[in-house]
């Protein structure tokens, strides 16, 4: 598989086959993707990898846990600007019409939402903190080195979901892992084998055309 394929071929999988992923294969895959760009080589990531008897201590330590907390960071803006506002809830219409659940089905969709605090059923995942002295260019190598990971994934057989939501559940994160509070949770990630018969998983998201986001100067 060359970069191109493994651009094409990588989506936001929501829906995990019960298949366990090798931890040494994730850490072969971490280590592979240390190599993306890092402005002033400061590689601001810090990585905490769930598998196995950790995914199932998790898993445990989330149950049941109804906590209102102060999430790190607005996910979106408020009043999201056009095209963005458009297709964000283009792409929400999409998936839920997808999993069969319609606008007015309140309860249905939350209850969806919550499959993101259980990793989507992935046998794996992990955590990608980063230290709060850092700002807008190290958030950056994040994204770069999480993309990496990513097509990485793709090119070994994984799949992938990187998920900001666990943004929203800091305080109950920290407590498993052990981060420091200079620390802060920037997304989650699960990891597997996806599912070939969920429906949620036939997503692809559209891009907006070319000239649309580029001007030839």
């Amino acid at each position: 598989m060359n970069v191109s394929q493994a651009m094409q071929q990588r989506k936001s999988i929501r829906a995990f086959l019960d298949q366990p992923v090798a931890t040494e294969d994730i850490l072969d895959l971490l280590q592979k993707a240390s190599r993306s760009p890092s402005g002033g080589n400061v590689q601001p990531w810090k990585i905490f990898v769930l598998n196995g008897d950790s995914m199932t201590r998790f898993r445990e330590h989330v149950k049941g846990d109804t906590r209102q907390e102060q999430e790190e960071y607005a996910i979106y803006p408020q009043g999201l600007k056009e095209p963005h506002r458009s297709t964000r809830f283009q792409v929400g219409e999409q998936m839920y019409a997808l999993l069969n659940i319609p606008r007015e089905d309140k309860m249905a969709r939350l209850t969806w939402l919550m499959e993101n605090f259980d990793f989507f059923k992935a046998p794996a995942a992990l955590f990608c903190y980063v230290d709060r002295q850092m700002g807008p260019p190290q958030w950056s190598d994040l994204g770069m080195f999480l993309q990496s990971f990513m097509l990485l994934a793709e090119e070994a057989g994984l799949n992938t979901c990187a998920q900001e939501a666990w943004s929203t559940r800091p305080q109950l994160v920290r407590e498993f892992v052990g981060a420091p509070e200079e620390q802060m949770l920037f997304c989650g990630m699960a990891i597997g084998h996806k599912d070939p018969e969920a429906a949620v998983n036939d997503l692809v998201s559209e891009r907006l055309p070319l000239a649309q986001f580029v001007q030839v100067l």
